[in-house]
């Protein structure tokens, strides 16, 4: 099988882009498996993601070939290769519900991810962790220790070459240094649907305005608690009876 190759795409909007990038892969013999793109009118942007098979050109040749169509089009694109799994820490603290789910989707060869590293404030996930053969590292923390708690997960994030990470509930926000260097790379689940209901407690403040849809919402990390950028969102609709717990 042919290796597979993503292609994403952020330029201008305007005529020709999608002819003159299917036309580059088509004289490559590059066989398109996947398709996706949208022009914002709001924005005037144009946003492309699209898989294929290469041919015989090299990955490295193709990206400099390519250079000069997204020099036309004043693209800020990436061409990287689908079948490299990127290497994924995840950050937990004690509730082990998001972990779990990431460990067996990691676990059945589903998650599209190495992880080699789990890193906690607490010791209560080690067991489930090692059970997976993935190395816990235990990083307690308090007001007073978190520059130096942060600078521990920058070097573990380091040592183990790290490009994903994932706060799993992880109880702790981060600092605006530790999320500006991770930034575009760190991706949090927070249990509320956002912008509903930010930061500590969102079930007890859904229940209070008595809601009747709750939600989970994965986004990227910014300085601005769960303000970054929405990656998806699920909902769950409740009533009356349901408590916080």
């Amino acid at each position: 099988m042919q290796d597979s190759v993503i292609l994403t795409i952020t330029c201008p909007d305007r005529v020709g882009i999608v002819a003159a990038v299917s036309t580059f892969l088509s004289q490559r013999d590059a066989f398109i498996t996947e398709a996706q793109q949208y022009g914002d009118p709001v924005t005037g942007h144009f946003f492309m993601r699209w898989v294929f098979q290469r041919g015989a050109e090299p990955l490295d040749d193709l990206r400099q070939r390519f250079a000069a169509i997204a020099a036309e089009f004043h693209m800020d694109w990436q061409m990287h290769d689908g079948d490299k799994q990127p290497r994924l820490a995840i950050l937990v603290s004690r509730f082990g519900h998001c972990l779990n789910d990431l460990l067996h989707r990691y676990h059945s060869a589903t998650l599209g991810a190495e992880v080699p590293l789990v890193i906690s404030n607490h010791e209560d996930m080690r067991s489930l962790v090692e059970w997976h053969g993935i190395d816990y590292h235990h990083l307690p923390v308090t007001a007073a220790t978190k520059p130096h708690q942060e600078a521990q997960i920058e070097a573990l994030l380091d040592r183990y070459q790290i490009e994903l990470v994932v706060l799993a509930r992880y109880m702790q926000v981060l600092s605006p240094g530790l999320s500006a260097k991770l930034a575009g790379r760190c991706i949090n689940i927070h249990h509320s649907f956002l912008p509903s209901f930010k930061g500590a407690k969102p079930y007890q403040q859904a229940h209070e305005r008595g809601v009747k849809l709750i939600g989970a919402t994965a986004h990227y990390v910014t300085d601005h608690l769960d303000e970054g950028p929405i990656i998806d969102q699920e909902v769950q609709r409740v009533d009356h009876t349901h408590s916080v717990e």
